[in-house]
């Protein structure tokens, strides 16, 4: 039996009134949650000083605090699954809202600690706990978002969809990136060092809060609703499913998984605190920078899930990685010669990570309804695991060997996604069974 169920009466129906509100409402709520996830990450210098010893090598200080940042990621697999599997056997909603307050607690949290002045050794304890716990809620945010606008639209706009929730996330780093950068313009190093550095903290999880309240104003995929009356769910675990008929899938959405991680957490996420210790910009420029290129990848997002669902994923996946393999390189080649060319490099470079924003068409389509929140949460979830959560520790420990540990690393990752969009382009049977995968449960 097809398990391609539609949340619409035709596959070519334009986008609604009603498609459009779920679309900003889910949007909105992931941009506030992800800025709960990723604000960390702009305070990680000032971050790794209050909350490690200070005769700590200031090159140990920067890989434990990256260390801790990617934790968040490492648990992303057992949080995402155990959502997926209610997500799967429930419906869609209910997780969607159950992730955002599990983030927004450990946030609010995180700007209450006490430092390691205070505590010591507990100190860094209590913020990898909490940091745990965020990984946890992100990783059924992400996925479940994807499934749930994907799941309310056509075929015909699915990857508009997914790409529009993409750049929803990635406005989330631009507000921690806006939310960092006056807090660096409105304090002192040292006002920020004593307590300035705890105001964004307590403001994501208030914000994470009104997240909760938004998500009251969505309703349940048509899709799920349409597998729940035809009794059509899981009769088994989900996840147990998607490892015994959809391993090529979840092969598939893992690879993607790892170019879509070198993009975000190498060129946007790391990329700040690299600026101010690699190439002696300061924090205010880095940041400015950084909300430039955000901004720049928010859009790219949008066009490449427009593009995807015109020329398809093969095209989209090789021209998007070839612009983001020579925009990355003339970005981190350049920049130390010509700092004054930051902005535009960086905003190119930004640009270019958003042909991103055409991945999570293809890893929803991926698996059969009855199963895609579990089998997209499980394998985009490990992967971030393995990939995203590393990354951070990698290139920092790269860099010691040559400046462009970043442009390598995420060059090695665009020819990946050249390799993949060539390979879903020549239309093999495998890639048409992956995108068109049979309901067996």
């Amino acid at each position: 039996m097809s398990s391609q169920y539609s949340g619409s009466d035709s596959v070519a129906r334009p986008l609604s009134r009603g498609d459009l509100k779920t679309l900003s409402l889910s949007a909105l709520g992931g941009a506030l949650e992800f800025y709960d996830f990723i604000i960390f990450v702009f305070f990680a210098t000032v971050v790794g000083q209050l909350f490690f010893p200070a005769e700590m090598p200031e090159w140990l200080r920067q890989v434990q605090t990256f260390g801790i940042f990617a934790a968040g990621y490492l648990a992303r697999p057992l949080g995402g699954l155990i959502m997926a599997h209610f997500g799967d056997l429930l419906g869609r909603k209910r997780v969607f809202t159950l992730s955002i307050f599990l983030m927004a607690v450990p946030t609010l949290c995180m700007g209450l600690l006490p430092t390691y002045a205070d505590i010591g050794i507990a100190a860094p304890l209590a913020l990898l706990a909490l940091r745990v716990v965020q990984g946890a809620a992100i990783g059924g945010e992400v996925p479940g978002a994807w499934v749930f606008v994907a799941e309310h639209v056509s075929d015909r706009h699915t990857g508009f969809a997914c790409s529009t929730l993409t750049a929803g996330l990635t406005a989330g780093i631009l507000l921690g990136s806006i939310t960092a950068t006056l807090i660096n313009h409105l304090f002192s190093p040292q006002q920020v060092a004593d307590y300035a550095w705890r105001i964004p903290f307590l403001l994501g999880g208030v914000l994470g809060l009104f997240s909760v309240y938004l998500r009251r104003w969505l309703h349940e995929t048509p899709v799920f609703a349409e597998l729940k009356q035809r009794q059509s769910l899981a009769d088994e675990l989900p996840l147990k499913a998607v490892i015994r008929a959809h391993r090529p899938a979840v092969f598939l959405c893992m690879l993607l998984t790892w170019v879509l991680s070198a993009g975000i957490v190498v060129v946007i996420l790391m990329t700040p605190s690299l600026l101010q210790t690699q190439y002696g910009i300061s924090p205010t420029d880095a940041l400015q920078a950084n909300s430039l290129a955000i901004v720049a990848l928010s859009v790219g997002c949008v066009l490449a899930g427009w593009i995807v669902d015109r020329i398809g994923p093969g095209l989209t996946f090789m021209g998007g990685g070839l612009l983001l393999l020579l925009s990355t390189a003339l970005f981190y080649g350049y920049l130390a010669q010509h700092p004054d060319w930051l902005l535009p490099l960086y905003g190119l470079a930004g640009f270019s990570v958003g042909a991103i924003g055409a991945i999570p068409m293809v890893m929803v389509k991926a698996f059969p309804a009855a199963v895609r929140f579990s089998g997209l949460s499980f394998s985009y979830n490990l992967a971030y695991a393995l990939c995203g959560g590393l990354t951070p520790i990698l290139v920092s420990l790269l860099l010691t060997w040559s400046p462009m540990a970043p442009a390598y690393y995420v060059g090695s990752l665009c020819v990946l996604f050249i390799l993949l969009g060539l390979w879903l382009w020549r239309g093999t049977e495998t890639a048409r069974v992956i995108l068109n995968p049979v309901q067996i449960l």
